[in-house]
């Protein structure tokens, strides 16, 4: 049966009361018996980061997200609309070492119901050395414990925002479904050749001694200082490099100029010795290397930077890295730092940091009369990990590597096909796609130094001195594995560590290897073909800007890898959300909102309407202290409740009554218009026009129509004049509150179950009848007259419901059609009709209105 209505509508309580009775009555609820593979509007929902708090940017692209997965419910859609948690990888673990004040030591045996030393994170410190060890096993543990309790606030969030999720279809990226797709498409990759093995220059981080893949790479303007060096030709001058990072000149290998330079023309093909260290070193010529920065000529080091390493690899040149893992310069010295005195030198660096070695260095090129002049301050930008606080480093590790394009021009042309596939909304936003496609310059980097991920599912055969060989690979079956605690096969686990033996891999996957196979995971992939045949592709990747390098990227990629096909038709783009100065909101610029707060205090719809009011691709300012959108999306909901009741108060029609008056017809011929085009919106993904154009026909509905007929449906004309006006305003709210429904999803299922026992949100999207009549202009016309006629009365400094004895009306003939709703709501006795081109209201003559009784 319907709800009553309340004698008071109001907004508050309506998320618990309808997200409870959605949630028990399955609204959302995928309904795969019924589903075809055509009717299914599959949704690839991103996978939030469960380390930590949601902000205010996920409420804005998860939002349109959801507007597009309500319409396309009401338009009979089957939906597939899961929920992942992203709960792998390094800022899960950077918030456990932070939360409970403990750091991972694989060497450490586990600890049974260990408890750790804080919880909460008050009072800790994130130095590794303020932090307690304990076992991997252990750590594991807590890092499940607190993303458990994450991904339930995540939830509760979610739910009270009103995303109309399917919450029996969800997953998380750590658990062993999502461990089994990850691992089996890599031994996919293994097997087609995709994935391999590599010694080469990686970026490391060197707080979380981590590898770190192109997509995680952040720039940042730093402070730094050019140091003029001199180098030494064999005819005894000198040639003056200039560089930031003198503490890599032990790594120098090579002197590089433009070949256009003819400065150093002369020099190319020559050697030089390098300072301090008496290196000989080539000259060589390079497009990269820029004329007009520093003196032209820059040292070539493995490695300072990644332009070292296209140089490195295109030259052809050696190897002679010297920071370590843990960001020091290391002990030994390259061979060719061969004399007692360079290695005297060297001696005095090794062990240090890199902050300290460069003090040391250029100490000793001041004293050996090399370094010519004072440095010279500047800033320039350095690449970090977009989670890291120190600038990167780049040393050489042995990792795993899957092909993403970058070194195969084939596989990069179906890249960039499989974008040209993909419907982008916006379109521009498929140039950026378009770009990272182009500019990659090596192979997925994708293990990583960690430990709470999806395990590499690989062992290595030892020979007969325990050095690693053969590479040992589970069946499918198999999966999920841990090759650090379960047994290679063919091996037993005695057998573990020793020569003749096996050892385990202990690197884990990139958390993207895993995050980038989510329509796999959540579609059943291999595990439940049906499944996956009903939602693969996918109808819709919704997400942010920041993640297509990233996110989109990589699931095109598997998707191509695995299927040969795009991963979804349609990718819509959100903004970014931006404070009051126009910045990028974001956690490490520190001037985030979480969202809790605003869906407590201004109501759910409200901040829905805010992120609806803004387009796709559009950025959104977010002033926290004064949030007016969120305000006016408040008041419009309000208005909602309040406008319904009182249309609701006029009893129903009888079931022959029809529409008769012009003013009706033309209000009803305008609304048909509104759902054309709010229709037309949805179909291309711009949901901020459906709702510009729903909300001002809704406020001209409210302040106008509703005003004018008012009068008419109190009973005031004919019945047949009254039963007319009571249908036309119970047919526009019946159709306003579908229109409306997936912006304010929560006003309007209060104000639909008043008359109706099931969902508006499972209700038809409303639709134009064909051949429906257009409107007229009366509506209008009559709206501006009745504008006149309240300006009239306030210049009066009258009461709108003042009696007038007379007025007159000018405009064109249709506006006569109106006389009698504005006789009545501007109470006028007597009203002359002038036709003219403009509408105007004129010769009003007030009623006397009786004198106030005296006391």
């Amino acid at each position: 049966m319907p709800n009553p209505m309340p004698e008071k509508p109001a907004l508050e309580g309506l998320e618990d009361k309808w997200g409870t009775s959605w949630e028990d009555s399955g609204t959302y609820r995928f309904d795969r018996a019924s589903a075809t593979r055509e009717n299914v509007f599959s949704i690839d929902t991103p996978p939030p980061t469960a380390s930590g708090s949601l902000h205010i940017g996920h409420v804005f692209s998860y939002t349109h997200m959801d507007l597009i997965a309500r319409y396309q419910r009401m338009q009979g859609r089957d939906i597939f609309y899961p929920m992942g948690w992203d709960d792998n990888g390094l800022p899960t673990e950077r918030r456990v070492q932070n939360y409970y004040g403990v750091r991972c030591d694989p060497s450490l045996p586990y600890v049974e119901g260990y408890l750790p030393p804080l919880e909460g994170g008050e009072g800790s410190s994130s130095k590794a050395a303020d932090q307690v060890p304990v076992s991997r096993r252990n750590f594991i543990e807590l890092c499940e414990t607190l993303t458990a309790e994450d991904e339930l606030q995540f939830e509760l969030l979610w739910r009270q925002l009103g995303l109309s999720v399917d919450w029996t279809q969800s997953y998380r990226t750590i658990g062993d479904d999502a461990q089994r797709a990850a691992q089996r498409a890599f031994l996919r990759n293994i097997e087609r050749g995709e994935a391999y093995q590599a010694d080469a220059p990686t970026l490391w981080d060197v707080t979380f001694r981590t590898a770190v893949a192109q997509a995680e790479l952040e720039d940042k303007e730093m402070p730094a200082a050019y140091h003029r060096l001199a180098f030494h030709k064999a005819d005894g001058e000198d040639v003056h490099i200039e560089t930031t990072r003198p503490e890599l000149l032990a790594a120098c290998v090579a002197l590089v100029a433009h070949p256009d330079d003819d400065r150093y023309k002369h020099l190319f093909g020559t050697n030089v010795t390098t300072p301090v260290f008496g290196v000989e070193v080539p000259v060589v010529a390079h497009h990269l290397a820029q004329i007009d920065k520093g003196s032209g000529i820059a040292m070539i080091c493995t490695f300072g930077d990644v332009t070292d390493v296209v140089w490195w690899r295109e030259l052809d040149l050696p190897n002679r890295t010297i920071i370590g893992a843990d960001g020091r310069i290391v002990a030994d010295a390259p061979e060719a730092i061969a004399t007692e005195s360079a290695k005297a030198a060297y001696a005095e660096i090794a062990g240090k940091t890199v902050f300290s070695a460069k003090a040391k260095m250029v100490e000793l090129l001041k004293a050996s009369g090399e370094m010519i002049g004072d440095a010279k301050p500047i800033t320039h930008s350095v690449k970090f990990f977009e989670k890291g606080d120190k600038p990167l480093e780049i040393i050489s590790t042995h990792q795993w590597y899957i092909a993403n394009g970058a070194r195969d021009a084939d596989l990069k042309a179906r890249l960039l096909q499989r974008g040209k596939d993909v419907n982008f909304v916006p379109d521009f936003m498929r140039v950026r796609y378009e770009n990272w496609v182009g500019g990659l310059t090596g192979d997925w980097l994708i293990s990583r130094q960690r430990f709470f991920g999806v395990p590499i599912p690989v062992w290595y055969e030892l020979d007969a001195e325990g050095e690693k060989g053969r590479v040992i690979v589970p069946t499918e079956a198999d999966l999920p594995v841990d090759p650090a605690s379960h047994t290679a096969p063919g091996f037993d686990e005695s057998q573990r560590g020793v020569p003749g033996g096996f050892v385990g891999e202990v690197d884990i996957m990139d958390t993207w290897a895993t995050s980038s196979l989510t329509p796999q995971i959540a579609g059943g992939w291999e595990t439940d073909p049906e499944l996956f045949d009903l939602v693969f592709p996918y109808s819709l990747r919704s997400q942010g800007q920041d993640i297509i390098r990233t996110w989109l990227f990589s699931t095109v990629l598997r998707a191509e890898q695995e299927s040969g096909v795009a991963p979804w038709k349609n990718a819509g783009i959100s903004g970014f959300i931006v404070d009051p100065d126009r910045k990028k909101m974001s956690k490490s610029k520190g001037n985030v909102v979480t969202p809790k707060g605003m869906l407590d205090d201004h109501g759910s719809d409200a901040v829905r309407y805010w992120a609806a009011s803004s387009r796709l691709g559009t950025d959104a300012s977010f002033d926290p202290q004064n949030p007016k959108q969120i305000k006016i999306g408040r008041r419009l909901a309000i208005k909602v409740l309040n406008a319904a009741k009182f249309v609701y108060s006029f009893e129903q029609p009888l079931a022959d009554a029809g529409i008769t008056e012009e003013l009706d017809a033309d209000l009803l011929a305008e609304l048909n218009r509104v759902v054309a085009v709010a229709t037309r919106a949805f179909d291309e993904f711009d949901h901020a026009k459906a709702l510009e154009t729903t909300e001002h026909f809704f406020w001209v509905f409210c302040d106008d129509y509703l005003e004018l007929v008012k009068e008419r449906a109190y009973g005031s004309a004919t019945a047949e004049g009254q039963a007319s006006a009571v249908l036309t305003l119970r047919t526009a709210v019946n159709v306003l509150l579908r229109l409306f429904a997936p912006f304010i999803p929560f006003a309007t299922e209060e104000v639909w179950s008043w008359t109706h026992d099931t969902s508006v949100h499972t209700a038809a999207w409303p639709v134009a009848p064909e051949g429906a009549p257009a409107p007229t202009g009366l509506l209008p016309l009559v709206s501006e007259a009745l504008i006149s006629i309240r300006r009239a009365k306030t210049d009066a400094k009258a009461s709108q419901k003042s009696p007038v004895t007379s007025a007159t009306i000018s405009g064109p003939a249709l506006l006569e059609l109106g006389l009698e709703d504005l006789q009545g709501v501007g109470r006028i006795e007597t009203v002359t009709f002038i036709e003219s081109d403009t509408v105007s209201v004129s010769d009003i003559v007030l009623a006397e209105q009786p004198e106030a009784s005296q006391v």
